[in-house]
């Protein structure tokens, strides 16, 4: 799942563009007919932090292994379900992830 992530070019730009505070993002869909949407960004929270920089050292990285220590840190604190190490299911991963960024919007 975080690999699959690591390499979605309009999250990598999301997630750059949300680091830094007060940041306007222009979303636009081309498949809906609506108006852009601009939205304004406020300090970025521990989990989307996190998960910039996973990305970042996922793209930049010239050694073979990324240990997300970090981030799996950050989604145990929001989903305590992960601590431990217990195996679980990566949709399960995913779903937290995503829904624990949206959270600190």
């Amino acid at each position: 799942v975080l690999q699959n992530l690591s390499q979605t070019p309009v999250l990598r730009e999301l997630l750059s563009e949300a680091k830094m505070p007060g940041t306007t993002v222009k979303i636009e869909s081309p498949e809906l007919c609506m108006e852009p949407q601009l939205i304004k960004l406020d300090q970025p929270g521990p989990l989307t932090l996190a998960m910039h920089q996973f990305v970042t050292e996922m793209q930049e990285t010239k050694k073979g292994v990324v240990t997300p220590k970090e981030l799996f840190a950050q989604v145990c604190k929001k989903a305590i379900r992960f601590k431990g190490y217990q195996q679980q299911d990566s949709h399960e991963l995913l779903r937290y992830l995503l829904d624990g960024m949206r959270a600190e919007e």
